[in-house]
């Protein structure tokens, strides 16, 4: 998951990866990549270098719904804006609650010619053992479902790293947009991806995604493991 590597002719060098641009759901977009970087680090004892980022962020204070409909009345183009952004939301059920409730319903991973893999996210979000195996220089893709309530949710963005032997082979992030409440779940998928491939890219990998907002307010953080083989696992 996020290994985004090509195909390569050595098998004798660790690939390196590559990460696509991303689609934002609702028209706020981000992207940073980075390449392969040599210091030991685990995802459970450091920081990454997106969270560092994040932690410098500092925001305004949170609008309910309401406040949000009585700023700029007489700014027409900013009054069809918001209306547009909550759709058909209630406002007389959620329009003083100041904190969105961001829940991540589902995680699959769709591979061309394969049935889907769709991940069970524990409620501590640390699956235990391998969570998924992949083959080696698969295409595949991301697919998460998001239920949003209460308040709007400014600015949700997915973050992946990834570890091998204790070296950070994978980093990135993609804006998925934001999102105002509404009864049914946003459906969001991310670009494709390649999974690496070779001697050296097959084994097991240990990775963290996470799910942060502008308030850089952590929804859901999940710890895993996750395999790459020669062929598929039957």
């Amino acid at each position: 998951m996020g290994l985004g590597g090509e195909s390569g002719e050595n098998e004798n060098e660790i690939p390196e990866t590559k990460s696509n641009q991303p689609r934002g759901s609702t028209g706020q977009e981000d992207s940073s990549d980075e390449r392969l970087s040599r210091q030991p680090s685990e995802a459970s004892c450091y920081a990454t270098e997106e969270e560092e980022e994040e932690a410098r962020l500092q925001l305004g204070p949170k609008c309910s719904i309401k406040e949000h409909l009585e700023k700029d009345k007489d700014d027409e183009s900013l009054r069809r804006w918001k209306e547009q952004l909550l759709g058909s939301v209630d406002v007389n059920s959620v329009g003083e609650t100041l904190e969105p409730d961001v829940k991540i319903l589902s995680l699959t991973i769709l591979c061309p010619g394969r049935p889907d893999i769709v991940l069970q996210i524990p409620e501590d979000g640390d699956p235990k053992g391998v969570w998924f195996t992949l083959k080696e220089g698969t295409h595949y893709h991301l697919r998460f479902s998001i239920k949003v309530s209460n308040n709007i949710v400014s600015g949700l963005r997915y973050t992946n790293t990834v570890w091998k032997t204790g070296l950070k082979v994978d980093s990135s992030k993609e804006m998925l947009g934001t999102f105002s409440p509404q009864p049914e779940p946003y459906i969001h998928e991310m670009p494709e991806e390649t999974t690496p491939s070779g001697y050296f890219a097959r084994g097991s990998y240990a990775a963290k995604s996470r799910f942060v907002d502008d308030d850089n307010k952590c929804y859901l953080e999940i710890n895993y493991t996750f395999g790459i083989q020669k062929e598929w696992v039957e």
